[in-house]
Parts: C-alpha cells; sequence; structure tokens
C-alpha cells in the first residue's frame, strides 16, 4: 500500500510572510516587555522602593511603546518600497520576456499577431478594391430609336 504524499500548502506571499514575521516579532517583543515588567515589580516589592521605580517603569513603558511605532512606520515604509521594486522589476522582466519572444518568432520566420493582423487589414482593402472593379459600371440606357412621320405614314405589309 503506497503511503499518501502530504500536500504542500500554498505558498504565500513575500509580503505576507513578512507581515506574519514582524506580528511574530511584535508579540515577542510583547511578552519579554511584559515578562520584564513582572520581574521588575517583583524586585521593587522585595526591596520596597516601588514609588520611584514604578515611575520608572511606566516612563520605560512609554519608551517602548514609542520605539514600538515608530519600528512598525518604518517596517511599513520599507515593506511599501520594496513591494514598489518588485513592481517595477516584474514589467522589466515582462518586457524583457516579449522580447525573447519576439526575436524567437523571428529567426522561426513566424509572424507576430501584429503582422497577421496588418496583413489581414490589407487583405480586407486590396478585397474591396477588386470587387469595386468587378461591379460593373452603370449601364447607359439605350435610348429609344425615334422613328420619323415618314416611317410611320408608310403602309405596312
Amino acid at each position: 500500500m503506497k503511503k499518501p504524499v502530504p500536500r504542500k500548502k500554498a505558498a504565500k506571499t513575500t509580503g505576507a510572510m513578512l507581515k506574519d514575521r514582524w506580528d511574530a516579532t511584535l508579540k515577542s517583543v510583547g511578552a519579554a516587555e511584559a515578562q520584564m515588567e513582572k520581574q521588575i515589580r517583583h524586585a521593587l516589592k522585595k526591596s520596597k522602593l516601588a514609588g520611584d521605580a514604578s515611575d520608572a517603569v511606566k516612563d520605560l513603558r512609554v519608551k517602548l511603546e514609542r520605539e514600538r511605532k515608530k519600528l512598525g512606520k518604518e517596517f511599513d515604509a520599507r515593506l511599501h518600497s520594496f513591494q514598489a521594486r518588485v513592481k517595477q522589476e516584474r514589467k522589466a522582466l515582462g518586457h524583457r520576456i516579449d522580447d525573447a519572444v519576439h526575436s524567437t518568432l523571428v529567426t522561426l520566420n513566424i509572424p507576430s499577431r501584429k503582422e497577421v493582423a496588418e496583413l489581414t487589414r490589407k487583405v480586407h482593402e486590396l478585397s474591396r478594391k477588386i470587387d469595386a472593379f468587378k461591379t460593373p459600371a452603370r449601364r447607359k440606357v439605350a435610348r429609344p430609336v425615334r422613328r420619323t412621320s415618314a416611317a410611320t405614314d408608310s403602309p405596312r405589309m
């Protein structure tokens, strides 16, 4: 009996992976901050210097929060810059691929869609011109021959 092959998970985009890592980093920094605060409180209870140290912990917490926000903004700015560069490189790669395909078509003497469309347009134009030659020109309407009065007066046999 064959073992079932585990399916691979769908690949995440680079932006999603970076965002996941950033979220994990924020969680670990928050956990470290909480642990540090817990240890400082425990130490303060032992030494009974709660008043000044408590204010110092609050100041430290405010500074850490400010730094966290600053890092978040910097991360977002760098991520945006990275995404813009990826978009630009994707466009350049597309142009390179188009050029390579075009040169391959030229080498193999295969017409491109543009060339086929241009030839089709020219064929239609020439067909219209040929049809214009085929349609009969306006025929001159034959005028009835006028008979003179002498011809009408003569007896018929």
